[in-house]
C-alpha cells in the first residue's frame, strides 16, 4: 500500500535527502515550518507524519496536537536533536507513535515507517468492525406515504456531501433530530461525532462561549484551562443546532463566519482556529418571518439553507400512522415484556381519525402509555384513550332540525365514518382504500379532503 508522507522540518537539507530517499516507497510532501504545515494538512491528509520537535514558529508539539484533531488516525513519528526524557514522554501521551533522535539512521528510519505502516492497516481493520457498528445506528424511516418519501430520498442526496449545510423545518414533534442523525449516519462524516445542541436550552449570555469556547480567564470565572467549544468538538463529524431560531445575534455573526471561512476564535482568544464540522439546524418557526422582523440574519439563513429539508406534520402524512403505531407496539412490547397480536379495527379508526397536533412524538407517547397499561391480546381504542374522541364522532354530528333528522349532515356523516373505516381496513393506504370503495384515488382524495379526514 503506498502510504503518503508528510515531513515537517525547518531544515532544507533534511527534508531533501529524506524526500529522495524514501520518494520510491511514499507519496512524500514536505513543510518548513508549522504554520505552513497547519494550511496544508488538511489538502494533504497524510498517513504517516515525521515531525521535528524544534520548530522555529510553533512547537512541534502543538502541531502534534493540531494533527491529533484532524488526522486522528496518522501516525506520526517525533524526531528531536535532543533526548529530553519529558519532551519524549509527553509527545507520546500525546498520541505520539514513535520518536527518533538526529542524526537519523536510515534503516531505523524505515523500520520505524514499516511499524507505523503496519499499525495503520491494523487500524483501518479494527475501524471497518468499528464502522459496522457505527453503520448499524443509521436511523430508519416508516415512509409509506409520499410526502416523507421525498424527504427520505433528499437526505440520501444530501448526505453524500461531508459538509454542505442543511436546514430542515418541520412543527414539534415531526422528527427533525431523526433527519440529522440520518444525514450523518449517512455521510463520509459517519465515523465522526454527532453532536447535538438545543439552542433554547442555553441561556443567551452563555450561547457564543458553548459553541465556540473560551480561552484561558476569558471572562470572570472562565477558570485557567478554558473550554473547548461544540464546534470543535464535532470535528470530523456533525453538529445538529436544533432551535437554530432562538440563537442570539451576535452568535449568528460568528455562526455565519465559521459556515463561510470554516474557521473561527474562541472567546478571548486572537488564535484563528479552524475545523471541518457540518452544520445541521432545525427550526420549528418560519425563519423569512423572522428575517422580516429583524429577528434572525438572512445572510445566515442562505448559508445554512443550502438545502432545505421540510419534515411534514403526521396529519399530512396519514399513510405512516398504523405502520408507526405497529412500530411502536413492537418497541415497547419488547421492552415491557408483552406480546400483542395487532391493533383492532377500532383502535386502527381511532388512530387516523385523531389531529395528532403533537405529532410522531404525541404518538410515540400515546402508543408506550397503551402498550404499558393494556392486557392484550389486541389493542383497541379504548386501550388508546382515544376511544371519546374518535368513536363518537360521527354521531354528535348529526343534528335534528324542527322537521325531523337533517339528511345532508346525515349524509355527511356516514360518508365520514364509510372512508374512516375504509382507511383502517387498509391500514391508511389511500390506494388500496380507494379500491375497496371502489373510486378512484383522486376521488377518494379529493373527499377525504372535504371530509376533513
Amino acid at each position: 500500500m503506498n502510504y503518503s508522507l508528510l515531513i515537517i522540518d525547518d531544515e532544507e537539507s533534511i527534508r531533501d535527502s529524506l524526500t529522495m530517499a524514501l520518494g520510491r516507497h511514499y507519496t512524500v510532501n514536505s513543510c518548513a515550518s508549522g504554520k505552513e504545515a497547519l494550511e496544508e494538512l488538511p489538502l494533504l491528509a497524510p498517513d504517516l507524519v515525521l515531525l521535528d520537535i524544534g520548530l522555529p514558529d510553533i512547537s512541534g508539539l502543538e502541531v502534534l496536537d493540531h494533527i491529533r484533531r484532524q488526522s486522528p488516525h496518522a501516525a506520526v513519528i517525533m524526531i528531536t536533536a535532543f533526548e529530553d526524557l519529558d519532551t519524549v514522554i509527553s509527545a507520546m501521551k500525546r498520541g505520539a507513535f514513535d520518536y527518533l533522535l538526529k542524526p537519523l539512521r536510515m534503516d531505523t528510519l524505515k523500520l520505524c515507517l514499516e511499524r507505523a505502516g503496519s499499525s495503520i492497516r491494523l487500524g483501518k481493520e479494527i475501524r471497518l468492525l468499528q464502522d459496522k457498528a457505527l453503520r448499524e445506528q443509521i436511523p430508519f424511516f416508516i415512509a409509506e406515504s409520499e410526502a416523507l418519501t421525498d424527504v427520505v430520498q433528499t437526505v440520501a442526496k444530501v448526505a453524500v456531501s461531508p459538509d454542505t449545510p442543511v436546514l430542515v423545518e418541520g412543527d414539534t414533534g415531526t422528527g427533525k433530530e431523526l433527519i440529522a442523525s440520518a444525514i450523518h449516519y449517512r455521510s463520509p462524516n459517519f465515523r465522526g461525532p454527532l453532536v447535538t445542541v438545543n439552542c433554547a436550552a442555553i441561556p443567551a449570555e452563555l450561547i457564543e462561549s458553548e459553541l465556540f469556547g473560551y480561552a484561558p480567564g476569558a471572562f470572570s470565572g472562565a477558570g485557567k484551562k478554558g473550554k473547548t467549544g461544540l464546534v470543535e468538538e464535532a470535528a470530523g463529524g456533525t453538529l445538529f443546532l436544533d432551535e437554530i431560531g432562538e440563537l442570539p445575534g451576535s452568535a449568528q455573526a460568528k455562526l455565519l463566519r465559521f459556515l463561510q471561512e470554516g474557521e473561527f476564535y474562541a472567546l478571548g482568544s486572537t488564535a484563528k482556529r479552524t475545523v471541518r464540522t457540518r452544520i445541521v439546524a432545525a427550526t420549528n418557526r418560519d425563519l423569512e418571518e423572522m428575517i422580516r422582523s429583524g429577528g434572525f440574519r438572512q445572510d445566515l439563513f442562505y448559508r445554512l439553507a443550502v438545502v432545505r429539508i421540510r419534515v411534514p406534520s403526521l396529519a399530512r402524512r396519514k399513510e405512516d400512522i398504523l405502520p408507526l403505531a405497529r412500530l411502536f407496539l413492537h418497541q415497547y412490547g419488547e421492552k415491557f415484556g408483552k406480546k400483542f397480536n395487532d391493533l383492532t379495527q377500532t383502535a386502527r379508526a381511532a388512530l387516523l381519525g385523531h389531529p395528532w397536533t403533537g405529532n410522531v412524538r404525541e404518538l410515540r407517547n400515546i402508543m408506550e402509555r397503551a402498550t404499558l397499561m393494556a392486557c392484550g391480546p389486541d389493542l383497541d381504542a379504548a386501550d388508546l384513550g382515544l376511544a371519546t374522541e374518535c368513536a363518537p364522532e360521527a354521531e354528535s354530528r348529526i343534528t335534528l332540525t324542527p322537521g325531523g333528522v337533517d339528511l345532508p349532515t346525515l349524509l355527511q356523516d356516514f360518508e365520514h365514518m364509510y372512508y374512516t373505516q375504509a382507511l383502517a381496513l387498509a391500514d391508511g393506504n389511500e390506494s388500496q382504500a380507494a379500491r375497496l370503495l371502489g373510486v378512484s384515488r383522486d376521488t377518494f382524495r379529493y373527499r377525504r379532503g372535504k371530509l376533513g379526514l
